[in-house]
């Protein structure tokens, strides 16, 4: 495919492909910039992916191309046809009560049922019949991820989902999410500017930079994950340092 011209991401099934998501000489521009130039990415099957790097450097370009939300791409992207989105913003449709905003976008008839499932698995089984203006923040992106997951992804795509909540509801969200990923064992890619967050939740932590992956390091501090730990604080020391921070 050369480079520049509109395409879409291909979309492969599960079966006929090992990798939720393959990424072979990603270029991106905007107008004269170009942000993602030759990048090359895999993500293997249940692992959890944080990708760090500095505002405007392509992250959330990145997983928009993934989520196939921008088809102007140059290279080859290949991701698993079961993939799902939250954003930083949680996006609830105002109109349409909690659960229907939960399987909206679903094949078939809206399923009351799936949808009150993945509520209760999120901790909003109380919350199914509101509106979605009376949830809390910490509450609204709950109802994102249960959106999320009740789409079954072998690829769950999270951009800044903890951003935008308070540092309490930050904190019980990421473990739930962390909670959510062991039991549904889907991979995970995490866009975050938080170097704390990557290495309290994911397994693999990547570096973008200057349009490609500059640093790959793998996490395998054993979980519940204690910030405090010598290798846990050598670690965030060697990830600020290649974002610059010394």
């Amino acid at each position: 495919m050369a480079t520049g011209l509109p395409r879409s991401v291909a979309e492969r099934a599960p079966e006929t492909t090992a990798l939720p998501a393959s990424v072979r000489g990603l270029t991106k521009s905007f107008d004269e910039h170009t942000v993602l130039n030759g990048l090359d990415l895999d993500i293997r099957p249940g692992q959890f992916v944080a990708l760090l790097g500095p505002s405007g450097c392509g992250k959330s370009t990145l997983l928009r191309i993934l989520a196939d939300l921008d088809r102007e791409i140059g290279g080859d992207v290949q991701v698993a046809r079961r993939r799902a989105v939250a954003f930083q913003s949680p996006r609830l449709m105002p109109w349409k009560r909690v659960w229907r905003n939960v399987v909206l976008g679903l094949d078939g008839r809206p399923d009351r049922a799936k949808a009150i499932q993945a509520l209760e698995e999120v901790g909003l089984g109380h919350r199914v019949d509101v509106w979605p203006k009376v949830l809390s923040g910490g509450e609204a992106q709950r109802a994102s991820l249960a959106r999320a997951l009740v789409r079954e992804p072998d690829l769950l795509l999270l951009d800044e989902p903890f951003s935008a909540l308070d540092a309490l509801t930050r904190i019980k969200v990421q473990n739930l999410v962390g909670e959510l990923w062991q039991r549904h064992g889907c991979a995970i890619l995490l866009v975050t500017h938080d170097v704390e967050e990557a290495l309290l939740l994911a397994d693999r932590v990547l570096v973008l930079r200057d349009g490609g992956i500059a640093h790959d390091q793998l996490v395998e501090h054993e979980r519940p994950r204690d910030v405090s730990a010598p290798g846990f604080v050598a670690q965030r020391a060697e990830l600020l340092s290649w974002l610059g921070v010394h």
